[in-house]
């Protein structure tokens, strides 16, 4: 503040100082100014005379006080005033540069007549500097030349001159206040006012006139005499804000901290100390503060509300002043009627007043708000507060500020507080339509301020006589209002100003309003100025006699004609006054209040008040005398009554006899916390799915946590518990099951000053596993959400802003593998406009229904909602109760002890009900009627329910008293008066303090040992449920209670001194989230219609949110109870939570299947599907799947334990002992809070501000109503809520207001108090492990081969260490018609002669066996696997090209036509080739036309390649196809080729942009696969061919090109090599070895057979698990190979294949190849692996009726795939070729009776393989000449097929066959013309008998071209 020489005497600062008093003293008519020389020479350190009932706040009595006061209370001005001019010019000249419209300053008008011209004085004279620059002027000595700003003329600068002594020196200092200056235009001297001499000289100024504003420059003359401006004139030292905010802090002034000076609107000088931000008042809340305690020793002011900079538009800067100086800020008459400023009780304050629009974006700390206005006041707008208003009255007045500015306040200003509770609610925002819309208004300026005094007087007089007025239910009230009067505009079509109120009417309708009040409300109407009125009140209320009765509120309105009507609430209740006060202060303010009241021995008449009891006896005398009349007795532990008594000896050693049937709780997981688990899972997919690749799933393999909790010693052992027994840390495989129990540990953190240290080695193992995710959980994640900046610069207390420090920082927030879980019961805080979680990445705890989940659950879980109805329920003994007896004799007490506060009191009198109704129930019968029934009613139960147990088990009570010193005076009074009365065995009295473990004394300690009967011998008790049965009373203290969960035991909660210091939405609702609890049913059977289950959902409605994460740890379920549970509940059988009857459940509910969805779309190898989504998670605790990470079920079968249902003795026959929920016993305060409101609202808990920590954006908000989810409401608290300036989240915006950054990796679990948020968030750490597991790993058909008893043994073999065929051993192989692929054991085996030999029996059995499910077996991936698109790493990332940026365009169409005999006409293919591939291409060196695709050459030897082309047809799976081949091809260079259906391609194009597309005529849309290998085949050949000719033009040989392709399916995953073991004498059992390698190594391999050209295909075996076991077989085979095969196109040219075929097409192909006579080779020494989809592929069509008659036919049989032509069957929507494939597979007993399970007299196919059924063999043979068929001599055919059959099929080859009698024949055609020329051109007629009636064709209609074919018998 200005100058800062502090005590020293300096001769220019005595002139400084005189002049400042002489002024003062004529300016001032109302106080005697301060000495000159007390200014001069009180020592600024020294502290002022503090009067008794003064304090300062106890965290500032060593800070150094800054404001200096005299003897009457004046503010001292030591500092220079000339430099608070210029501060204040400083902050007039930043305000005309803000944003905010200036108020026109209204100047007197010209005289008649005179000159206005900008540049000229009113006499006509230039001024401008331009025209007087060669001019000599005449100037008094004494005076300069200046120049002054004209703001209308900005390049111009006026001349003037101005006596020197008013201008500062060269340090800005000295200069005199006031001013003297001529005109030089016209001559007229002797200005003694700047405004006049402004208005003079025509500055027109729209703000007020200061010289220090627009005196800006000295002017000098040149050498040349020419005048010019010289330098500025030194207003302020260094004329720079930074140097006023450093003279500012130079002072130690606690108040301004250097970063926030210009904070509140002005650096101004006399406001300076009154306009820090909150923050710098260490005051953590905004706008409560701490104004009880502000007096005039005050060493702080205090603002009441929060800065512009954080609510934007809730403060107003504070001013205050000494004597009144001649520029005092108001608001000039013509300017329209401001909002209101805020005052603060500070001596002398007068608040100055802010217009800016309310809902401005929060302000720039620069930019200063609102134009202030200097104007003279008069007097009477001072208010002097008389002299001992407090003793006199009891009271202390409370002023609400209204609409207006209020006065200043002298004297002793330390007896009133003034609140900004309502002042917003008087500011009308101006709203944007959508807004407006939404609240149902016309327009937001809809209230004059008539109304708004109006309606806050009906609201004041409906409050009842023990309510406060409520911010929120009066902004309620307002809009209400204004929604009326929309309607009535809106019906009237006129303007509201018809209905406004005229100032004139107002005073009697004011009055007539409040005479309904019974006198509780008084009006008091001035016409000059509020101060008028409030002085008469506060007058009034200082001479009123005691007995008077006060009115609670007296509304004093002033109705001047200059500045509209103006009003402020005086509010004298006794309770109403206190309330509002005391409610004004935060929680860690009051607290610190209480210890200050305690410390200083304020308490002491209190304390010596309750000596005695309430009927006047001496309480320690009494105590005494009962002891002594007691002697060594004490009183029976239990099993007694109160009366027995025994030795101390006796009562140590009784111990219980037989363990009590104790609620122990077992750790389970329930259904809805495995439901939870999978939404909170399925959310973390959504994360990774995002696209924004903040999360790639697929890069972890383990997981890892760590959990946070505040800082609540019982809060961390009861996580560790829960941990322990969940085995998490086991399951994770992050501990062995030995070390489990002590490690557990590192993973829980409690947020002390220790964290820092743990926090860092944890980072460090996050930043060196980068393959492990880390999940930090933050529980309890509301309870401290200061910023680390705004703590560290409140000197709060050591612990706040820990959370922000570790949450928030840059590494976390950064970490790609970590990911935040904030879990809490009341996340208001956490979400606010500036939320740092998306409301997506929200999960919120199931909803209760009343459904099906409810019935099989036998525990209900009770919260605040049902609390709330439980009044409904109109029993006699409510849960909810409030004590009336105590809420009078508390009233009492407040008036009697005005200065305490009254959670002291209610302490007191608290500890004496206790006290007394313990003595009233051992010893003193009289004391009964002394104590309150509640009281006596509670210590009653406690006292006796031991006595009445064998055990001595007994209930628990919780007193919460949150104040630590009052909790330890409560604990020590109350032990002695038990331990006085011999009670010390009875019970135990606790104090539950966050920062200090449990402690029990030991013979207690010893019973609960007994009752547990197992525990080891140096068990102590650590949590609140570990006290479960102990009889006790737990005295709750701290802060916050921090979600510790309590023992089934507790059965009241006494909540009796939460009262209105808690009226924000969390601080109410956390206190009664104490008692919330799951409950037997029966519990509630009674009234379960008013608890109304359905209603339950609401339950988060209203916000009764999660308080503690408690595992749903049933609370409650009786142990007696749990054998029938497993039978009722359904949801988890016996192997606990992993059972999958719980997962079917779960399905049944809405959010587990959004997970699915989810989960299939994101999880990678697509092992989620809806079906299994819920097994798999589930897998790792029950069934255990065998795969190569999971845990051995060894080291797990101990903590599956951990989830069995608690096993059970005889004592399940003991009577039921049924769960009950808590008693809770309220104030007064809370209780009206928490009961429902009329209309059935929600508790109106939950429309009160959300947390302290935030505040409301505006006054005009949609109410929260009682249908919200907790969804909902979050939604609400993000649009309407704000973070205030101290919050973490606070520094979370951007400059626009959508640059708000979220991150990605945070979530928010939420669910309302003890529902189970641990046992949740446990449970999803396992099942997301199980998860990434399954990511790495990947189903794969684990079969062995079929027929292998059928094989062919050929005598020759080579040796099996060879790496490649031998071509002259290998053709002289047979070959193996055999098919082995098991995927192939339903189809019909190829005749051999070994087949002929096979007994048909075993083939009957096959018959038996239904198709069962294919084996399948978990692989973990590796580096060489394929993969789809749900995999993302940094390898592939180019590969993959997921890059946005890249549009799809980059990649270019081409067509490419080719004929085909085959098809007899020509063929356009489509290529979609990318940019990067290009270079596999030629293209015409004109037109860019695609010429062919590059081929390399036989020889050509490079690593880094492979020679052959890929091709993958895929169908259905552009999500699933495992067509990222990048890794298993080791990231080299090669070319691959996806197949595509015209339909298909877009979808394919989107998921893979950079891979080539081969697009299939749109044709072949509903074509199999055998159209796809069939078209790749000829494109590839026609493509040799054009390769060919080109190189051929190089020079190159045409056998040179490589012909060969590689065709595979899109389920090919891994690829394995195997080797025999070296026979050796140790290995003598047969077998080898496998590794993984990669697809490049395996084609690479094989391209490097030598004299590869003369094989025809070349293929690897089918990859099971019994590979290597068996013995070794030939490094070789010549059989079937499948779904990965290299093709020789050149060799094969001629070999088609069958491109109409849907199934077996590769056999059909594999048997025409054999029959041609070319090499098939098989390589045994690989493997591939075939990954199971569920998705796609080669899928059945759904066989519909082309024309749907109903919706629910019934499934259409195979056989009625076939009709007889012309018939009226239903005709079917399929392919023809499809539905006779179909028929042929389940028509063999129609069909080929004779062949069915006849293998010796087989069915003879001619050129073609189909599939008629197991049962059935199939001799093939071919009809080309040349051809190699089997040897069928001797056989006779049970059937004939021809199927489609060529010219090469003539009459003579089937006479070569012979056939038994009555063998069938079945003949397939195109269509039915050339069904009768075959039958005519093979003579068929001649050996079979047709008849007209079989024939026949597929179902489908004539336009779908069906097949036809005929049977016959052969005769």
């Amino acid at each position: 503040m200005g100058n800062s020489y502090a005590g020293q005497l300096k001769s220019a600062r005595f002139e400084e100082a005189l002049h400042n008093s002489i002024e003062a003293s004529l300016r001032c008519s109302s106080v005697v100014p301060r000495p000159i020389f007390s200014q001069l020479y009180l020592d600024p350190d020294q502290p002022p005379f503090l009067p008794e009932d003064v304090k300062p706040k106890v965290e500032e009595l060593d800070k150094e006080l800054v404001h200096r006061y005299s003897q009457n209370g004046n503010l001292d001005f030591s500092t220079n005033q000339t430099v608070n001019e210029m501060e204040d010019e400083e902050e007039d000249e930043d305000m005309s540069d803000s944003s905010s419209p200036p108020i026109p300053y209204s100047q007197k008008p010209a005289p008649e007549g005179s000159c206005t011209t900008d540049g000229f004085c009113q006499a006509g004279k230039d001024l401008q500097l331009v025209s007087l620059c060669m001019e000599q002027i005449d100037i008094p000595a004494g005076f300069l030349l200046v120049g002054a700003k004209s703001p209308n003329l900005p390049e111009h600068i006026l001349v003037c001159a101005v006596d020197k002594r008013f201008l500062p020196d060269d340090h800005g200092k000295n200069a005199l206040l006031g001013f003297s200056g001529n005109c030089i235009g016209c001559g007229e001297r002797g200005f003694r006012y700047f405004t006049e001499f402004s208005n003079h000289i025509n500055l027109k100024l729209t703000t007020q006139p200061k010289k220090q504003k627009h005196l800006k420059y000295y002017l000098v003359r040149s050498s040349q005499g020419v005048l010019s401006k010289g330098p500025l004139i030194c207003w302020k030292e260094c004329r720079s804000r930074q140097s006023s905010a450093v003279s500012l802090s130079a002072k130690p002034n606690p108040s301004v901290s250097p970063s926030t000076t210009p904070e509140g609107g002005s650096a101004n000088g006399y406001k300076s100390g009154f306009t820090q931000t909150d923050v710098a008042n260490g005051n953590a809340n905004g706008g409560r503060n701490s104004v009880l305690s502000s007096t005039v020793s005050r060493p702080m002011p205090h603002s009441t509300s929060p800065s512009p900079g954080c609510a934007a538009g809730d403060q107003a800067s504070m001013s205050s002043s000494g004597p009144p100086k001649k520029r005092h800020r108001g608001w000039s008459p013509g300017s329209p009627v401001p909002p209101p400023g805020l005052a603060v009780p500070v001596p002398t304050i007068r608040p100055a007043a802010r217009t800016e629009p309310l809902l401005s974006a929060p302000v720039p700390q620069s930019m200063l708000t609102g134009i202030l206005q200097p104007q003279p006041i008069p007097a009477g707008e001072t208010v002097i507060v008389p002299e001992n208003l407090l003793n006199n009255s009891g009271v202390r007045p409370v002023i609400l500020i209204g609409y207006g500015t209020l006065p200043y306040f002298y004297g002793n200003v330390g007896d009133i507080v003034v609140s900004p509770l309502l002042v917003n609610c008087y500011k009308i925002p101006q709203l944007e339509n959508k807004d407006l819309d939404l609240l149902g208004l016309t327009s937001s300026q809809l209230l004059s301020v008539e109304n708004m005094i109006l309606l806050t007087i009906q609201y004041l007089v409906q409050l009842g006589p023990d309510q406060i007025p409520l911010r929120e239910e009066f902004e309620q009230i307002m809009l209400k209002a204004m929604q009326e009067f929309s309607l009535r505009e809106r019906s009237l079509q006129m303007s509201v100003q018809c209905v406004s109120v005229s100032p004139g009417q107002l005073p009697w309708l004011a009055r007539l309003i409040a005479s309904v009040s019974r006198d509780l409300v008084h009006v008091v109407v001035t016409q000059n100025s509020l101060a008028e009125g409030i002085s008469e009140t506060l007058r009034s209320l200082n001479e009123m006699k005691h007995q008077q009765k006060l009115p609670d509120y007296v509304v004093a309105i002033c109705t001047s004609k200059i500045r509209g009507s103006e009003f402020c609430v005086v509010v004298l209740g006794q309770y109403q006054s206190r309330a509002l006060a005391e409610s004004m202060l935060t929680t860690s303010e009051f607290l610190k209040e209480i210890s200050y009241e305690l410390i200083t021995g304020k308490v002491s008449f209190l304390a010596s008040h309750f000596k005695n009891t309430s009927l006047g006896d001496d309480l320690d005398k009494l105590l005494e005398k009962m002891l002594q009349q007691r002697g060594e007795s004490v009183i029976i532990p239990f099993n007694g009554d109160v009366s027995e008594c025994v030795s101390s000896q006796e009562a140590i050693a009784m111990v219980s006899t037989q363990e009590p049937d104790l609620d122990v709780d077992t750790f389970q997981i329930y259904q809805p916390q495995l439901t939870v688990a999978r939404k909170l899972l399925s959310q973390v997919c959504a994360i990774a799915d995002s696209g924004n690749q903040s999360l790639d799933l697929g890069h972890f393999s383990k997981v890892d946590f760590i959990v946070i909790v505040p800082r609540s010693e019982v809060l961390v052992q009861q996580t560790l518990q829960r941990i322990r027994q969940s085995g998490v840390l086991v399951d994770l495989g992050l501990e062995d099951n030995g070390t489990a129990y002590q490690r557990a540990e590192k993973y829980v953190v409690r947020l002390d000053s220790e964290i820092q240290t743990k926090f860092e080695v944890f980072m460090k193992r996050v930043k060196q596993n980068p393959y492990t995710l880390f999940v930090l959980v933050h529980d309890n994640a509301h309870v401290d959400l200061t910023s680390a900046i705004s703590s560290s610069l409140s000197h709060g207390e050591p612990s706040h802003g820990l959370a922000d420090r570790v949450i928030n920082c840059r590494e976390v927030l950064e970490a790609f593998n970590l990911l935040v879980l904030q879990v809490s019961s009341f996340p208001y805080a956490l979400q606010t406009q500036q939320s740092r979680i998306s409301s997506s990445n929200e999960v919120h705890w199931i909803q209760f229904d009343s459904g099906d989940d409810a019935a099989n659950e036998d525990k209900l879980y009770f919260g605040l909602n049902e609390y709330s109805k439980s009044l409904q329920w109109g029993v006699t003994s409510p849960l909810l109760r409030c004590d009336e007896t105590f809420e009078k004799m508390v009233n009492t007490l407040l008036e009697r002890y005005p200065r305490l506060h009254s959670m002291v009191i209610r302490c007191y009198l608290l500890i004496q009900q206790y006290s007394q109704a313990l003595m009233a129930l051992t010893t003193m019968a009289s004391l009964r009627d002394h104590s309150t029934p509640e009281t006596l009613s509670i210590m009653d139960d406690l006292i006796t329910s031991p006595g009445r147990d064998k055990n001595g088990c007994g209930h628990m009570l919780v007193i919460r008293v949150p104040s630590v010193q009052l909790a330890m005076l409560a604990k020590e009074r109350l032990q002695e008066v038990r331990d006085k009365l011999g009670l010390q065995y009875r019970f135990e009295i606790l104090l539950g303090n966050p920062a200090s473990e449990l402690t029990v004394e030991k013979h207690f300690v010893t019973r609960l040992k007994a009752w547990r009967g197992k525990e080891q011998e140096d068990w102590i008790p650590r949590t609140y449920q570990d006290l479960e049965g102990l009889p006790c009373i737990v005295i709750l203290t701290g802060k916050d209670p921090l979600g510790e969960t309590f023992p089934r035991s507790l059965k009241y909660c006494d909540l009796r001194l939460i009262d209105s210091s808690y009226l924000t939405r969390t601080a109410l609702e956390q206190e009664v989230g104490l008692a919330c609890c799951y409950v037997s049913k029966e519990a509630i059977r009674g009234p379960i219609v008013a608890l109304d289950l359905s209603e339950k959902e609401h339950e988060k409605a209203n916000g009764s949110e999660n308080e503690s994460d408690e595992l749903l740890i049933d609370l409650d379920r009786p142990q007696s109870n749990s054998s029938a549970v497993t039978g009722t509940s359904g949801s988890l059988a016996d192997n606990g939570v992993s059972s999958s009857s719980a997962a079917d459940k779960s399905q049944k509910q809405a959010p587990s299947v959004n997970f699915q969805t989810v989960a299939h779309s994101s999880v990678d190898e697509g092992t989620f599907t809806a079906g299994e989504t819920l097994k798999q998670e589930c897998d790792s605790l029950g069934n255990q799947m065998a795969s190569s990470t999971t845990s051995k079920l060894s080291s797990l079968s101990s903590v599956s334990q951990v989830f069995r249902w608690p096993a059970h003795s005889a004592k399940d026959s003991k009577a039921l002992r049924a769960a009950l929920p808590r008693i809770v016993i309220l104030s007064k305060a809370a209780y009206c809070l928490l009961s429902s409101q009329k209309s059935g609202n929600l508790p109106s808990s939950s429309s009160l501000l959300p947390h302290a920590d935030v505040s409301w954006v505006g006054s005009l908000r949609p109410l929260l109503h009682k249908d919200m989810s907790s969804e909902e409401q979050s939604l609400y608290n993000r649009q309407w809520t704000t973070a205030r300036q101290h919050h973490a989240d606070f520094s979370n915006q951007g400059e626009a207001s959508g640059s708000r950054s979220f991150h990605p990796r945070r979530l928010l679990l939420t669910g309302p108090p003890q529902v189970g948020k641990t046992g949740s968030y446990l449970q999803f750490l396992r099942i997301l492990f199980r998860m990434l597991i399954r990511l790495l790993e990947v189903d794969v058909y684990d079969e062995e081969e079929i027929n292998a008893n059928h094989t062919e043994n050929s005598e020759i073999t080579q040796s099996s260490n060879d790496h490649w065929p031998d071509i002259e051993i290998f053709s002289k192989m047979s070959f193996d018609l055999s098919v082995h692929d098991p995927k192939y054991r339903t189809i019909s085996p190829v005749y051999t002669e070994q087949l002929s030999r096979v007994k048909q029996e075993t083939s009957k059995e096959a018959k038996l066996e239904e198709p069962k499910k294919r084996e399948t077996v978990s692989m973990m991936l590796t580096k060489y696997a394929a993969y789809n698109t749900f995999h993302h790493c940094e390898q592939c990332h180019q590969y993959m090209d997921i890059n946005p940026a890249v549009q799809i365009s980059d990649s270019t169409l081409h067509a490419f036509t080719f004929s085909s005999s085959m098809l007899g006409e020509e063929v356009q293919l489509h290529f979609i080739i990318p940019k990067s591939k290009e270079n596999h291409f030629v293209f015409s060196k004109q037109g860019k036309h695609l010429e062919s695709m590059r081929l390399p050459l036989v020889s050509d030897k490079n690593l880094n390649a492979v020679k052959s082309p890929i091709f993958t047809p895929s169908s259905g799976r552009h999500e699933h196809g495992l067509l990222n081949l990048y890794h298993a091809m080791e990231g080299i260079s090669h070319l691959h080729l996806l197949v595509v259906k015209e339909y298909e391609m877009p979808l394919y194009r989107k998921y893979w942009p950079n891979h080539i597309m081969l697009v299939l005529p749109g044709m072949f849309n509903n074509a199999g696969v055998g159209a796809a290998r069939f078209l790749i085949k000829e494109l590839s050949y026609h493509n040799l061919e054009l390769e060919r000719n080109r190189l051929e033009e190089l020079g190159v040989k045409r056998q040179c090109v490589w012909p060969f392709i590689v065709v595979m399916d899109d389920s090919c995953v891994l690829w394995n090599m195997h080797s025999a073991h070296e026979q050796s004498s140790q290995s003598l059992e047969p077998g080898g070895s496998s590794k993984n390698v990669s697809l490049k190594s395996v084609l690479q391999h094989i391209e490097a057979t030598p004299k590869i050209v003369h094989y025809a295909i070349l293929g690897v075996q089918k990859w099971n698990s019994k590979l290597n076991a068996r013995k070794a077989k030939a490094p070789f085979s010549r059989c079937h190979v499948h779904d990965f095969i290299l093709l020789n196109i050149d060799l094969t040219q001629n070999v088609q294949y069958d491109l109409n075929r849907y199934f077996c097409e590769d056999v059909d192909f594999n048997l025409r190849t054999n029959s041609s006579g070319l090499l098939i080779c098989r390589f045994n020494n690989f493997s591939v692996m075939k990954k199971h989809i569920q998705v796609g592929g080669q899928k059945d069509f759904v066989v519909k009726p082309k024309i749907m008659v109903s919706d629910n036919l019934a499934p259409i049989m195979p056989l009625q795939y076939v009709c007889a032509p012309d018939s009226e069957h239903t005709l079917l929507a399929a392919p023809s070729q499809f539905l006779l494939e179909k028929f042929l597979q389940h028509a063999t007993y129609k069909l080929f009776p004779k062949a069915v399970h006849n293998f010796k007299n087989p069915v003879l196919a001619i050129d073609c393989y189909l599939n008629i059924g197991l049962e059935v063999a199939i001799c093939y043979i071919s009809s080309r000449p040349h051809s190699v068929n089997v040897n069928c001599e001797g056989v006779f055919f049970s059937g004939l097929l021809l199927y489609l059959c060529d010219s090469f099929v003539g009459a003579d080859l089937l006479k070569r066959f012979r056939f038994l009698k009555g063998a069938t024949l079945c003949v397939i055609c195109q269509d039915r013309s050339s069904l009768r020329q075959t039958i005519v051109r093979l003579e068929l007629e001649d050996e079979w008998q047709f008849r007209l009636r079989d024939e026949f064709q597929t179902a489908n209609s004539s336009d779908d071209e069906p097949l036809y074919f005929l049977t016959g018998r052969h005769i």
